[in-house]
């Protein structure tokens, strides 16, 4: 049996308790990892889940910071240009081909119906797109933009974006109730027949009440009935999976539906009228006219076009998901999809736009990325009043290749570079003075017009440098 008392002799050098006693524990050994506490600035150790590294978005995907991941993201993601050269690749027999159903096949028909443009027509849709692609256009938001910067307390800050967080919420009403309705089918689908059946009943009376326009009796329902229902099923049956993982889905959408009401967005605008800089300019708006005005922003008929190319290529997508597609035409609207997402996340300090079009005969897809304060060189921005403006310009020509432009401008001067395949370097030169003729005739000053043979496709980050001050800050990702 083991001597517990320890009365023999021990064999030297096998004394466990003297061997610990005689360990130095040195307090820059970086070996020894420090517990994890966000609340203090430790020494450095052995781990390597640390923010600054990886930044150019390598490697393998980072669960530590969503900015990080969103740079990965953003150089794994096919573009959208070669995304739509894939799906339509020049003609509508090529569409219909193998692998597309009857349906799919209309769809997309019509997409490329839409894509035939003139040079009216392409500025009227790449105008609609401006337009939809902000929330924040117009004169109100231009005020509130100017009283942001110049508020002299955090309060007034404060109270400007609560009030732009209840007008997202107001503006996007249709959206969060149709998610409402659908995380509810979808839990009455996760669970047994028997707490399916009511659940299926009170999502029906949810939709009445959404049809009716009745937000006040919705939200009772939600929260008297809806919410308690769930959260008996899930205590009872104790199930974890995915009925509790939408029920927590359930709740961010009901919060923003009951935030979103005109009762809070009118709240919060008179919160705003009370300031002595915002009084005056604020004051002699009424309720109603506020109402009317936000209702209305975006409706304009310059931008039907641009809702139109959307909603139809969001049903095309989804008759490609439900099976309809092949294999490659449902890859490529996962990528094409995928791409649209990252380049609207709000990691994004760019503006982007989408311009697809069938030009003289020949299919054209391309994208544009507008940063309207953009930086030099040594990483100064415009002076004088004159800000730097920096586009870049992607451009997937049929049939002879994909295209990048670099255009930067600070008042009147232009500076552009140009990256084409090697079918078009032969004729650099008349691209040059082309290019250059167009800038003169518009007023510009051409600083310098450079056209090159494309080595390779020019990423995001390296136009923007501005896409990675997102690692000065702390994105955790749980």
């Amino acid at each position: 049996m083991p001597d517990l008392l320890g009365a023999t002799n021990p064999v030297p050098g096998y004394d466990k308790t003297a061997i610990n006693r005689n360990v130095t524990v040195s307090p820059d050994n970086t070996q020894i990892q420090n517990v994890p506490d966000p609340s203090k600035v430790v020494r450095a150790d052995g781990r390597t889940e640390q923010q600054d590294s990886n930044l150019q978005g390598d490697g393998g995907i980072r669960y530590d910071s969503n900015f990080q991941t969103f740079l990965q993201r953003l150089r794994a993601t096919p573009s959208l240009a070669q995304s739509l050269s894939l799906l339509f690749s020049g003609r509508e027999g090529v569409v219909v081909s193998s692998g597309l159903s009857a349906g799919i096949a209309e769809e997309m028909g019509r997409l490329l119906e839409m894509l035939r443009m003139d040079e009216s027509q392409l500025l009227d849709f790449l105008q609609g797109q401006f337009k939809t692609g902000t929330r924040f256009g117009g004169a109100l938001f231009a005020l509130l933009r100017n009283a942001y910067d110049r508020a002299a307390s955090d309060g007034v800050r404060t109270d400007i974006l609560q009030f732009l967080k209840a007008y997202v919420d107001f503006d996007s009403t249709k959206h969060i109730e149709g998610n409402l309705l659908r995380d509810l089918q979808s839990m009455a689908d996760a669970m047994p027949a028997s707490w399916a059946e009511k659940l299926r009943d009170l999502t029906a009376r949810l939709q009445n009440g959404i049809a009716a326009g009745n937000r006040q009796g919705n939200l009772q329902l939600l929260q008297r009935e809806i919410f308690p229902y769930m959260s008996s099923y899930v205590e009872r049956t104790h199930d974890m999976g995915t009925p509790r993982a939408l029920l927590t889905m359930l709740a961010l959408n009901v919060a923003r539906y009951e935030n979103g009401s005109e009762e809070k967005l009118l709240e919060g605008f008179h919160q705003l009228s009370g300031y002595g800089t915002l009084k005056g300019q604020l004051g002699g708006i009424d309720d109603q006219s506020l109402l009317l005005l936000l209702k209305s922003r975006g409706g304009g008929a310059d931008s039907a076009g641009a809702i139109r190319f959307s909603d139809q290529l969001a049903a095309a997508a989804a008759r490609a998901f439900r099976g309809e597609g092949s294999a490659e035409v449902q890859q490529a609207f996962q990528n094409l999809i995928a791409a649209m997402l990252l380049n609207e996340s709000v990691y994004m300090p760019v503006n982007h736009y989408l311009l697809p079009l069938e030009w003289n005969g020949r299919m054209l897809f391309s994208e544009l990325w507008v940063d309207p304060d953009a930086e030099d060189e040594q990483g100064r921005t415009g002076s004088g009043g004159k800000n730097i403006m920096r586009l870049l310009f992607k451009m997937d020509v049929q049939s002879l290749g994909l295209f990048d432009v670099i255009l930067t401008a600070q008042g009147t001067d232009v500076d552009i570079q140009i990256a084409c395949p090697d079918a078009a370097v032969p004729f650099s030169r008349q691209i040059g003075d082309a290019v250059s003729r167009i800038l003169t005739r518009n007023d510009l000053k051409p600083a310098r017009v450079a056209v090159r043979r494309m080595d390779r496709p020019v990423t995001l980050t390296e136009v923007f440098p501005k896409l990675f001050e997102g690692k000065n800050s702390v994105n955790v990702k749980i």
